[in-house]
């Protein structure tokens, strides 16, 4: 018997991929909540307190619970099936060349790589991560009482807007939530993965600890989450707003009415945030892949 295989709990790469990205997924939008709701409020435009301040921070909890695991679930299973697509080409085009680092793209194959999955991982998740977002932040900002009260008053307009409307207002911020999440993952996974291959070569082996993945996760979400702020604002203003609202005259207004310095609205919590969410969110999903996998 193969014993390197017998330890192993789920054979399919794309199913451990699945299911580890559902449990980290739920893990980190539980346990960070309440932050990401102050950062929605911070960056609400009506103003922190007029948005609920620090009271019920749990709010639209509901929402986040329904899309938090399908949604990491398909980012995950479309970012480790694209690595592999991505990869088989990288190796077959470096056997031509002569052998590996010899290829087309040279050293820089294997982050671009990451940074292909990851967009493309992004845009996946999106077709689950809009419409909760929708739901969930007009619920944070006490426009409505509950996540089934926001969707209730969305799904409620049918006879107003019709069915394309609904779906459009559940859609709501779709073009900004992709712009600001693709250079977000762009910036986060060729710097979670350098880090882990940095790791696995200094210590001579071939895995990475649950604990390595978070930390490495943790300094690669910072970075990002820093530098897309001003497009994290632009989508909370466009979700919050009651009205159907376009980019350009939205960045306008905010520039006008608040200055630039409104971009950077709930920085602080949006990386506190987003840092322990790298940790949680990427350790945890390391654990649950390397349980799976019998690692």
């Amino acid at each position: 018997m193969d014993m390197s295989k017998s330890n192993v709990a789920v054979e399919s790469p794309y199913l451990r991929s699945l299911l580890a990205g559902g449990i980290a997924g739920t893990t980190v939008d539980l346990s960070l909540y309440p932050i990401d709701t102050l950062k929605t409020r911070l960056q609400s435009s009506v103003g922190f307190g007029a948005s609920g301040g620090i009271s019920g921070v749990y709010k639209g909890v509901g929402s986040a619970l329904v899309g938090s695991a399908p949604g990491a679930a398909l980012f995950f299973v479309t970012y480790e099936a694209t690595k592999q697509l991505f990869r088989a080409g990288r190796r077959a085009d470096e056997k031509l060349a002569g052998g590996p680092g010899r290829g087309t793209l040279g050293a820089w194959s294997e982050p671009l790589e990451h940074m292909g999955a990851a967009s493309l991982g992004e845009v996946a998740a999106c077709a689950v991560r809009v419409p909760t977002e929708v739901v969930k932040q007009r619920a944070q900002a006490s426009q409505h009482p509950s996540s089934w009260s926001a969707l209730r008053h969305i799904l409620e307009q049918r006879r107003s807007i019709g069915l394309p409307g609904v779906w459009r207002e559940l859609y709501r911020g779709w073009t900004i939530t992709v712009v600001r999440e693709v250079p977000f993952t762009v910036i986060q996974f060729p710097l979670w993965e350098g880090m882990k291959e940095w790791r696995r070569r200094t210590a001579g082996r071939d895995s990475i600890t649950a604990v390595e993945s978070g930390v490495f996760g943790s300094i690669a979400g910072a970075v990002a989450a820093g530098i897309t702020t001003p497009l994290d604002v632009l989508k909370t203003r466009m979700m919050l707003s009651r009205d159907k609202q376009h980019v350009l005259p939205l960045l306008t207004q905010i520039l006008r009415d608040s200055g630039p310095r409104a971009f950077f609205a709930g920085i602080g919590p949006r990386i506190l945030w987003i840092s322990a969410g790298g940790a949680i969110f990427l350790g945890s999903y390391q654990w649950a892949h390397n349980a799976l996998e019998g690692a």
